[in-house]
């Protein structure tokens, strides 16, 4: 079976992730919420890295839930700054916080599903890429969905994280072509 050439063979929790997340379309809030957290705590770092915190994350950020996460105080960031299970960086944890926040709000419009999914029309674009190297770090629809965001105070989410969101949430399938989940 044929995967991206970018998934690492050798760590499991890297090939479980390609084969059964990255690239599958969700229109669930909370999944999409949790890799905004996620990609958003990936930059700098390598996403093996983050992955290996996931359930962490999980623990920390009350099962990405954004309701509950958008109640969370001061001694809420204090807690999580000294948590090791995630990444203990002040900005990353504030920003995941205020996020929480901005996609509660979003409920009384269009919610973040709809909001996302409309960056590509609703149906996700298909890359065809044969090498690695033809996949952009970001696009158009990134540097429009980054703009659009923090317009409406998202933090953490330049171009670049915002097409890791789409990657990883399916509104861009980047699967090489070889790949066995290319166009599923």
């Amino acid at each position: 079976m044929n995967r991206c050439a970018w998934v690492p063979l050798g760590d499991v929790l890297y090939v479980a992730y390609h084969d059964e997340e990255w690239g599958t379309p969700t229109r669930d809030e909370r999944a999409l919420y949790e890799l905004l957290v996620l990609e958003a705590a990936q930059a700098g770092l390598s996403w093996s890295t983050i992955l290996h915190k996931r359930e962490g994350y999980r623990r920390a950020f009350a099962g990405f839930d954004p309701e509950a996460v958008a109640r969370f105080g001061d001694r809420d960031v204090e807690r999580l700054l000294a948590d090791a299970g995630i990444v203990r960086n002040r900005l990353k944890v504030e920003s995941a916080v205020d996020n929480a926040r901005r996609v509660v709000e979003l409920r009384e419009h269009e919610g973040l599903a709809e909001l996302l999914w409309s960056f590509v029309g609703g149906e996700p674009l298909v890359g065809g890429w044969r090498t690695l190297a033809e996949v952009p770090a970001q696009t158009d629809e990134s540097k429009a969905m980054s703009k659009e965001l923090k317009r409406r105070g998202f933090r953490f989410v330049g171009p670049t994280v915002c097409y890791s969101l789409m990657q990883a949430a399916g509104l861009v399938d980047d699967h090489t072509v070889d790949c066995f989940h290319f166009g599923a």
